[in-house]
């Protein structure tokens, strides 16, 4: 079974995320369970979701601080994803 991290952990990344980009939605309350499968057995995974929005999409930020995140959670991988938004 993983190891939960402490909460100190998520609001660094809160703040880090709000001083960047003024702002942000994070998901955390009750996160997301995923389930992949390694060696032949589902292997679970509680989700944490944080959300900003730019005009302007720094693709080597996001690469580096997403190597950065995954060092800190200890994590094989970070998704990082990006997404156009059309404003109604």
């Amino acid at each position: 079974m993983g190891q939960l991290f402490d909460a100190e952990k998520y609001a660094e990344v809160r703040q880090q995320l709000t001083e960047r980009f003024g702002g942000l939605t994070a998901f955390t309350r009750s996160p997301a369970q995923g389930t992949t499968t390694e060696n032949g057995k589902p292997v679970h995974d509680e989700i944490v979701v944080f959300e900003v929005m730019t005009e302007a999409l720094d693709v080597s930020w996001w690469g580096s601080y997403r190597l950065c995140l995954e060092r800190e959670f200890r994590q094989d991988q970070i998704v990082v994803r990006a997404s156009t938004v059309t404003l109604l």
